[in-house]
């Protein structure tokens, strides 16, 4: 194998991991790894649970040290290092050491661009205040720490994962902690029925959730700061974490020529390519595409990053490595919840024109007479007419990850809900059911394509035919709790008794807890000569959808 001089810009996930698969393919190669901060591999997604104390002690967030890259796999770390230039003609890499200010030169015959991204920080009048903070490194998250000792009021602003985090930790604190985020929703990701727990679980701890709230200011105070909102109001804290999202670090790729695409990161190939053969881009820079879509797409996960930086290293030494695409498989931890995704949401499915359709199940995260059980809600999305499994979501206490690392090897390996019925899950009572929640959302889904149960959305509940009936089937007692409007009642064990009743004429959308009940009366109906629909994932999802707290149902 050819020797060659590589020089990888950032660590990290993408760049640390580009330059060991590197040392692992080539011993002979010189390769050199850059970056501007005093270390090179830490763990990202742990800052917050620093920040809050769940781990304790800062050198556990430390992945490698430059010493230990240096010294195990022989490479050059040069920190403290900034790469300020590409001089693509000259093949070299202009690089600045911060420490001493020396501007010197190297040459490569490859590049590894993994720059990462940047918090954003939109125009806002006072956003510069120094009171105003974000999280991206260690840095940053012992100007947080700091700041947090002298304050007992703290503002986060953005409910994805990191505003999710830093509202937990703050809270863990005992920070009084509001989190404030323009949409309608926290978790963006996901779609809006399925980040109603997330909201009652914020709010149950202690949370100030104010949602559909837009900052127009930040002013100075004594003591902290105030922000205003479009609406009228004000808040007054002592410090402010932002975490907005994060835009590609890009600064460098342009300096240097290369394409960006149309979401504004480097473009790459399915190698990583960008558009000099000699360079490639990954992690948050890169603009990969969508797995679900095809489409290109900004996705900053840690695991694609490092799959991304083996790909790029494998490239440059002659392997063919390609990257097929990033599914967004991901989970979140919001105090005793957690919420997990993969492949398509339905979002994205409507705004991309993908025909679709989905189902909701709502079962215990393991044998529900073992004690421990929790309630697990999940949504699945798949081809209505192939039945081809495209994105999955769920939200519950216990078992959230187990579901979605199962699902998300469905989306990635193109099966379908039949296939979920048939997978052969691991059981026992401690750990799940002999119907797993992704068997039986298997089960759910297959019933739709079989034509052996219809379904309808609590959309449909909404803006009823004039031949259509709601007819809730749980008990007197749960109907007390709430029905949805106009609902006919007649609990299920009374329905053969009381067809008398029914019209038909009608469709009768059927509602229960689940929609187990509701299921079984469909099956009665269709076969009696009715036309029935059920309302999948029964009340609890309607509750979801009409943003209300699904705790307030009582039990199947």
């Amino acid at each position: 194998m050819k020797t060659k001089k590589v020089i990888v810009i950032g660590g990290v996930a993408g760049g640390a991991g580009a330059a060991a698969r590197a040392r692992r393919l080539s011993e002979a190669s010189e390769i050199i790894l850059l970056d501007r901060n005093p270390y090179i591999s830490f763990a990202n997604c742990g800052l917050p649970y620093h920040i809050g104390g769940t781990i304790s002690k800062r050198d556990q967030l430390m992945v490698t040290t430059p010493e230990a890259m240096a010294q195990r796999y022989r490479i050059d770390v040069r920190t403290s290092s900034e790469a300020i230039a590409i001089d693509r003609e000259a093949r070299e890499v202009e690089i600045k050491n911060l420490e001493t200010g020396e501007i010197y030169r190297e040459s490569y015959d490859a590049v590894i661009l993994s720059p990462g991204a940047i918090p954003m920080r939109p125009p806002i009048d006072g956003i510069e205040n120094q009171r105003i903070l974000s999280l991206r490194n260690l840095d940053d998250m012992d100007q947080i720490i700091a700041a947090v000792g002298g304050n007992q009021t703290a503002a986060v602003v953005g409910g994805g994962y990191i505003g999710l985090e830093m509202a937990e930790a703050l809270r863990t604190r005992n920070i009084q902690t509001t989190l404030i985020e323009c949409a309608p929703q926290v978790m963006g990701t996901a779609d809006p029925e399925m980040a109603t727990p997330l909201h009652h679980e914020l709010i149950r701890n202690g949370v100030d959730l104010r949602l559909k709230e837009t900052i127009t200011a930040f002013e100075p105070i004594d003591n902290g700061l105030r922000l205003r909102f479009e609406s009228g109001k004000t808040l007054d804290v002592g410090i402010v974490i932002l975490a907005i999202g994060v835009r590609p670090e890009t600064t460098l790729a342009v300096q240097a020529g290369l394409q960006l695409g149309p979401r504004g990161g480097i473009q790459i190939d399915n190698a990583m390519q960008t558009s000099d053969p000699s360079i490639y881009a990954v992690g948050d820079a890169a603009e990969i595409n969508n797995f679900s879509t095809g489409q290109p797409a900004l996705i900053p996960l840690a695991g694609p990053a490092g799959r991304q930086g083996r790909i790029a290293a494998d490239q440059i030494f002659g392997r063919d490595s390609r990257y097929v695409g990033t599914q967004g498989t991901a989970i979140c931890k919001v105090f005793d919840l957690a919420i997990g995704m993969t492949g398509l949401n339905e979002k994205t499915a409507r705004r991309e024109n993908i025909l679709y359709e989905k189902i909701y199940v709502h079962m215990p995260s393991h044998a529900s007479y073992y004690p421990g059980a929790t309630s697990l809600s999940l949504k699945l999305l798949f081809d209505p007419n192939s039945g081809k499994v495209l994105g999955a979501q769920a939200v519950g206490a216990n078992g959230v990850d187990k579901r979605m690392d199962v699902l998300a090897v469905a989306v990635r390996a193109g099966l379908t809900v039949y296939d979920l019925e048939e997978m052969e899950l691991s059981y026992a009572p401690p750990f799940g059911s002999a119907k797993d929640p992704v068997n039986y959302a298997g089960f759910v889904a297959g019933n739709v394509l079989r034509k052996d149960m219809r379904i309808c959305h609590t959309a449909d509940l909404d803006f009823l035919a004039p031949d259509q009936v709601i007819l809730d089937v749980r008990s007197a007692k749960e109907i007390a709790t709430g029905t949805p409007a106009g609902s006919v009642h007649i609990p299920l064990e009374q329905i053969r008794e009381r067809l008398s009743e029914l019209d038909q004429e009608k469709e009768y959308l059927i509602v229960c807890r689940v929609g187990r009940r509701a299921y079984l009366c469909c099956r009665i109906l269709e076969q009696k000569g009715f036309r029935a629909r059920n309302l999948t994932g029964g009340y609890i999802t309607y509750m979801h959808v009409k943003g209300l707290d699904a705790k307030k149902c009582p039990k199947h």
